[in-house]
């Protein structure tokens, strides 16, 4: 699949270049508008085009003035059949934009939807540079490097290389701590948790996707920088709180809401990407590569909250059990 992925990014890269880009616009929904947060922070970090991020019904519905021939709007859904997503797609296409759609399923009616379609591989044995991170930050430094050549995004291209080892070691050195927060957390019914600029996507996916979507445990993500305009107050010993503190640019809002929430709750996890090992990623990519391993790292940690609550990861009651 690498050469047939390699193609696939090649053709949506020059479809890019053959246009004066005057807005990127990311869309999807849950898990996959998660994934692609980090993408529209690194374009607001590396180029003079905006880049914006929408729910795709709101994006269908809000119908952004801009949108139109001279915009990119860069869709993903895992199974490649989600209906707001879809539609998103045909909107967007409608429109005259340049529709470039991510899914794990060759076939599926969203990238037949779209104009240019990328697949990425999905599965215990992916290689992490053909997986749906790998294959979004190859399409984003593609972009990058196209519109914008600079040496930085030249070496994030060969970084990307780098990731199955970094996952893996990563992996490894977090899971005897992923084992204790399952044993410690397994009976707790509300776990809130806090990230910021391009590591916020990854507590939103945790907490919707993964402790609220699989394992029925009330949550929610709080940007570390709101965390001090309301949600602070319900701050107590016994609240739970996971802390992701990254490595970018919003690591102090990270530390200032990790030095208050100590002040008052006995129940915080942090997990900080300054403790990752990180060899394979030069030291100026690392914040952007960094909330990738943050996500791997929290995937243990809801897999052992699995094991100890004895409530497997793929349960549902509603969803794709009936139509909503």
């Amino acid at each position: 699949m690498e050469k047939e992925h390699a193609q696939q990014l090649q053709e949506a890269i020059k479809a890019v270049e053959s246009i004066n880009v005057k807005k990127f616009y990311f869309v999807a929904c849950g898990g996959s508008m998660a994934l692609l947060q980090p993408a529209q922070y690194i374009f607001d970090r590396e180029i003079e085009v905006s880049a914006a991020i929408y729910s795709s019904n709101e994006f269908i519905h809000r119908s952004p003035k801009m949108l139109g021939k001279d915009t990119v709007v860069i869709l993903c859904s895992h199974s490649g059949n989600t209906p707001e997503t879809v539609k998103a797609a045909e909107f967007a296409r409608e429109k005259g934009a340049v529709t470039i759609a991510f899914s794990n399923v060759l076939d599926s009616p969203l990238l037949k939807a779209a104009e240019y379609s990328i697949t990425y591989d999905y599965g215990k044995d992916t290689i992490a540079s053909e997986g749906n991170n790998g294959m979004l930050y190859r399409l984003v430094f593609g972009i990058l490097n196209s519109l914008a050549p600079q040496d930085k995004h030249a070496r994030a291209l060969k970084c990307v290389n780098n990731l199955q080892k970094v996952y893996d070691r990563n992996k490894s050195n977090t899971a005897a701590a992923a084992c204790e927060f399952g044993k410690k957390y397994k009976r707790e019914k509300l776990i809130y948790t806090l990230g910021s600029g391009e590591y916020f996507g990854v507590a939103y996916s945790f907490t919707s996707c993964l402790l609220m979507e699989m394992l029925w445990i009330n949550s929610n993500a709080i940007h570390s920088g709101e965390y001090f305009h309301g949600p602070f107050e319900i701050t107590d010993y016994d609240v739970p709180f996971i802390i992701i503190k990254g490595l970018g640019e919003t690591r102090p809002l990270d530390e200032r809401a990790h030095a208050f929430c100590q002040k008052f709750s006995e129940k915080i996890v942090v997990i900080d990407a300054a403790t990752f090992d990180m060899e394979g990623i030069d030291e100026d990519l690392r914040g952007y590569f960094g909330c990738l391993v943050a996500g791997v790292v929290l995937r243990q940690y809801a897999d052992q909250l699995a094991e100890h609550t004895g409530h497997p990861l793929s349960v549902r009651r509603y969803m794709w059990k009936m139509d909503y």
